[in-house]
């Protein structure tokens, strides 16, 4: 069951929410069309985290009528990713936003208490990789989750990756952030018993080719457990990790032990 439906149903069941209330918030238009976007508003209630604004290709003027729907719909917290500097500063002067340059991600609101099982492990490796997993780091974070980064561990210096030994063993989930041939993928997942996340980045040489011959490494790994996202996701890993570290407590919909 999804965990936003879940809530709603024991604050009925706790008493701390009426019938009417959690009715309503079951019942609320499924989207709100402003023209230029439709404003998905059950996209919490559906897949237990809300919509994400995409901020690239959009005007300051557009970005703050979404988040003008999304306020008054009740979201608490908004993540913006792929935001230039110069539209935060624009959307800046309307709403309450926090920008993180590295990452290019506008936040408004506060970062949730993590309610995940464990903790996420960012790891990339090296600097210049850095902004793809802020991307990814601050994406888990708004979700609910306890985010570890360990920041340039590559393999071209593998006793860097080797120090933080505790920190990859005792991850529930890990997300590896590489350019240049990507192996920093294929060496984690080798240690961690907890699925990894490969993220290649566009970092590196002429023959990297911004990024592919990264995918590729990734995609070719020996090690089990490895799943890639696309070239510079950090969204979509650290959306991924998040989803991975709250299965917890989703349980099966019913009894199959007599089939």
């Amino acid at each position: 069951m999804n965990n936003e439906i879940k809530r709603i149903l024991e604050a009925v069941q706790s008493g701390g929410m009426s019938v009417e209330d959690a009715l309503l918030k079951i019942k609320v238009e499924p989207f709100e069309d402003i023209g230029y976007a439709k404003v998905d508003l059950h996209r919490k209630i559906r897949q237990g985290a809300a919509e994400v604004i995409y901020g690239a290709g959009k005007t300051p003027e557009q970005i703050s009528g979404i988040i003008d729907v999304m306020e008054r719909s009740g979201q608490k917290t908004i993540l913006i990713t792929r935001m230039s500097r110069e539209t935060a500063e624009m959307v800046g002067k309307r709403h309450a936003l926090e920008y993180y340059d590295d990452a290019r991600v506008g936040i408004l609101g506060e970062m949730p208490v993590p309610d995940g099982i464990g903790r996420i492990v960012v790891a990339t490796g090296g600097t210049s990789d850095i902004p793809v997993a802020e991307e990814a780091a601050l994406t888990a974070q708004i979700l609910g989750n306890e985010v570890v980064r360990l920041y340039d561990v590559g393999v071209a210096g593998l006793h860097r990756t080797l120090a933080h030994l505790e920190d990859i063993m005792g991850a529930s989930v890990i997300i590896a952030i590489a350019g240049m041939e990507g192996a920093l993928a294929s060496v984690i997942g080798g240690l961690a018993d907890c699925p990894v996340i490969a993220v290649p980045t566009s970092v590196g040489y002429g023959a990297s080719f911004n990024g592919l011959s990264a995918l590729l490494s990734m995609l070719n790994s020996c090690a089990s457990g490895v799943s890639v996202v696309n070239i510079d996701n950090g969204f979509g890993a650290g959306y991924l990790a998040s989803m991975i570290n709250h299965m917890a407590g989703r349980g099966t919909q019913g009894d199959w032990s007599g089939l």
